[in-house]
């Protein structure tokens, strides 16, 4: 799949996959997991103020771990406001009330709220404000166009805590995005599904280039290279710059 976010809208009625029962069961680690990693950060506490707007109205995330912090934030804002606008579109709205593809789609939005009120907690005076998102792209009444999106979405998180865990010295910090990037790489896995089964492992997810199995990884992806992405879904004012972590 590409890297870009802009989906193509068509119709398509394909089945939901039997994935409800592995859903419920990432439930469980993601609450576990946002649970002991707000409980690490705030007890760290976070004393860096670097957040802020610029001239140019650019959310800056600051420096440090903070800087770290806050530009996770500003990602899982986004995710959390594409699955609120997921959940009253016409696809879900559609979908028969107890159908697999539902319940995902229902527990995904509630993980990514999780995740962005657990960084807004943890961040406490450090955090950058809430952000506006522009979703005009995408059409939320149309299948193709929701899970195309809902895939580049997770992709782009997955990658974006990948390449960003270069930039954290507090160990108690790289616990918690370790934590939290199991359960975005288990939201991209059980999309991906749903999209074609079998395909939570290609080319453009885990890098093959290496002959040795044992080495290969996860592709991942700097804050400059995720924000160009990332802020074409954000409204003018809101755009994320992260100009500490490079």
């Amino acid at each position: 799949m590409s890297d870009s976010l802009r989906p193509t809208s068509s119709d398509d009625n394909q089945g939901a996959q039997p994935l409800y029962v592995p859903i419920k069961r990432r439930s469980f680690f993601v609450y576990a997991g946002a649970t002991a990693g707000a409980t690490a950060l705030l007890l760290a506490g976070c004393n860096d103020d670097d957040s802020n707007v610029d001239a140019n109205t650019t959310v800056d995330v600051g420096a440090g771990d903070v800087g770290v912090l806050n530009y996770a934030y500003a990602l899982e804002q986004l995710e959390a406001a594409f699955y609120a606008e997921v959940l009253k579109g016409g696809y879900f709205t559609g979908l028969a009330p107890a159908a697999a593809e539902r319940q995902i789609f229902a527990d995904i939005a509630l993980h990514e709220q999780i995740h962005a009120d657990f960084f807004k907690t943890a961040l406490a005076g450090n955090a950058i404000k809430a952000l506006t998102p522009n979703f005009s792209a995408i059409n939320f009444g149309d299948r193709t166009s929701v899970l195309t999106s809902a895939r580049a979405f997770e992709d782009l998180g997955v990658a974006a805590y990948n390449g960003a865990g270069r930039f954290i010295t507090d160990p108690k910090f790289l616990v918690v995005a370790g934590k939290i990037v199991s359960v975005e790489a288990r939201h991209a896995a059980i999309i991906r599904d749903l999209i074609t089964p079998n395909s939570f492992v290609a080319n453009d997810v885990v890098d093959f280039s290496t002959t040795s199995a044992t080495a290969r990884q996860e592709r991942s992806k700097l804050p400059a290279e995720v924000l160009t992405t990332a802020n074409t879904f954000l409204a003018e004012g809101s755009k994320v710059s992260a100009k500490s972590l490079v």
